[in-house]
């Protein structure tokens, strides 16, 4: 069932679990993630990039697919960093959006934020921001501890822009690391008291399990994955051709996804939110 990210994400805060955001890319992506969570009975963030294809034609297929889900479903704009990507997603039907502002300086943050949630809002649409800034995993041993969110600056955002979510930065980084994932915990637990929002972890893949179920413990509710889901269906078509040596193109796509779905599953039952839907 297609529903409203606010409403997941509020449920994972009272129930102390969290709830995986994986980037899709096509309908088979989106399929495959669904399977997974109708499979765990885990309700959904599904987080579709706009650079990756038309917000609504890729909007239209998630949005018809939620609606046929047996879970909760948020559709979701993953980093919408231009206002006309948060404007089509809305249009579009997306549940939710995320405004990537994260470049900016605080008051430009802040500015650019709030216009878009009084928007978001009067249509009954969840908004996420982020704060601090989270990078790049191809540079995290030279910017790891660059971008930090900052406790106090966190309750000012939250409260001058109404979010409903506020993704933070506290060691993770995008992509894959070059060097080990050092997450400030310290730092997260501070947030997490002093923040009344869900908060939201981006740069999921490789921190590591144990690292992202300590995540929960302190307060992140949303966590996005994209690289580990996209190597674990490269792996499997791996695995199968040593196997098999050979394929058809149809038979790769299934095989691709499945690995897609099972490692998805895998975090959803890391996560917490096997039989939360």
């Amino acid at each position: 069932m297609l529903t409203d990210m606010k409403s997941i994400l509020i449920d994972a805060k009272k129930r102390k679990y969290g709830v995986a955001a994986p980037n899709a890319w096509n309908e088979d992506s989106i399929k495959a993630a669904i399977l997974a969570a109708e499979q765990e009975k885990s309700p959904l963030i599904l987080a579709l990039y706009p650079v990756m294809a038309d917000i609504f034609e890729f909007g239209k297929i998630a949005i018809e697919l939620a609606q046929k889900s047996l879970v909760p479903v948020a559709v979701h704009l993953d980093h919408g960093q231009e206002l006309e990507h948060v404007v089509k997603a809305i249009r579009a039907g997306f549940t939710s959006v995320m405004v990537d502002r994260s470049t900016l300086l605080f008051g430009e943050n802040v500015e650019a934020v709030k216009e878009i949630v009084r928007f978001a809002h009067s249509v009954g649409v969840t908004v996420e921001a982020e704060l601090g800034h989270v990078g790049q995993g191809c540079d995290y041993t030279e910017t790891k501890d660059e971008g930090l969110t900052d406790p106090n600056e966190a309750i000012k955002f939250v409260e001058m822009t109404g979010v409903d979510c506020l993704a933070v930065a506290v060691g993770t980084s995008h992509g894959v690391y070059k060097g080990k994932p050092e997450l400030q915990f310290d730092l997260l637990q501070k947030l997490n008291n002093m923040v009344d929002v869900p908060l939201v972890l981006h740069g999921c893949s490789g921190t590591g399990d144990d690292n992202l179920k300590k995540t929960i413990g302190y307060g992140i509710t949303k966590l996005n994955l994209y690289t580990d889901l996209d190597m674990a269906g490269y792996d499997a078509l791996q695995e199968n051709l040593k196997e098999h040596k050979i394929f058809k193109t149809t038979d790769a796509c299934s095989i691709m996804f499945k690995g897609y779905a099972d490692k998805l599953a895998h975090y959803i039952k890391l996560f917490g939110s096997s039989g939360k839907a």
